[in-house]
């Protein structure tokens, strides 16, 4: 199967509605991927056909809980989730923080090549950034909870949240009580032709913080 057809088949299942330009312009994002990931290994996985479903599609299953329009994505790597959420929500501001240099030129690069106004790709540890605060912190495969919420607590703004994809949910996805932020819940993820379990972990500050 081609990968625009691959793509194709996929949004179609998604709850949210799709259009010629996103599938255009995933697949042009799954093709430059693909290119750079030869040369500069961005990603472990290297089959295009791969990447759309465990890349593509798992960054946009958790499009449906992005209510707020200001969003940084923490540990971006190779865009993702930022890019294909960017694509997807043309009206929502992106900010992908990453402190590869390699990542950071890939991500600019594909921002430039798919006219992605609402993307703003900065290099810094997230430690480090702290010129403004978010609706959403998004973290995909970035650390453990524990990690993430003393990394990233900082840029969440009052009312916000930090929305941290994770593989099967745990039972003990909790965190100390001296931590900033609390798990608010944990939201099962449907992917498609994904046969394995995700889940979507939101952490919220914890009042009097």
């Amino acid at each position: 199967m081609r990968i625009v057809d691959l793509i194709r088949a996929g949004l179609s299942q998604f709850p949210f509605p799709t259009d010629d330009e996103l599938i255009e312009k995933s697949t042009a994002f799954i093709e430059q991927l693909s290119r750079w990931n030869k040369i500069y290994s961005l990603t472990s996985i290297r089959a295009p056909e791969d990447m759309v479903v465990q890349h593509l599609f798992d960054s946009l299953s958790i499009a449906p809980y992005l209510t707020g329009s200001r969003i940084i994505d923490v540990g971006s790597g190779a865009g993702l989730p930022g890019i294909p959420l960017a694509l997807l929500y043309p009206g929502k501001d992106f900010m992908l923080l990453d402190s590869s240099g390699k990542k950071t030129r890939f991500m600019t690069q594909v921002a430039i090549d798919l006219e992605l106004g609402n993307v703003a790709v900065v290099q810094c540890r997230v430690e480090q950034y702290k010129e403004q605060q978010f609706d959403h912190v998004l973290c995909r495969a970035f650390a453990p909870l524990e990690n993430i919420a003393g990394k990233v607590s900082h840029l969440v703004r009052n009312q916000g949240n930090v929305l941290a994809m994770k593989g099967k949910h745990r039972q003990d996805s909790t965190l100390e009580p001296g931590s900033r932020l609390l798990v608010n819940q944990v939201i099962p993820i449907s992917v498609p032709l994904l046969d394995a379990e995700r889940c979507l972990v939101e952490l919220k500050l914890r009042e009097n913080t």
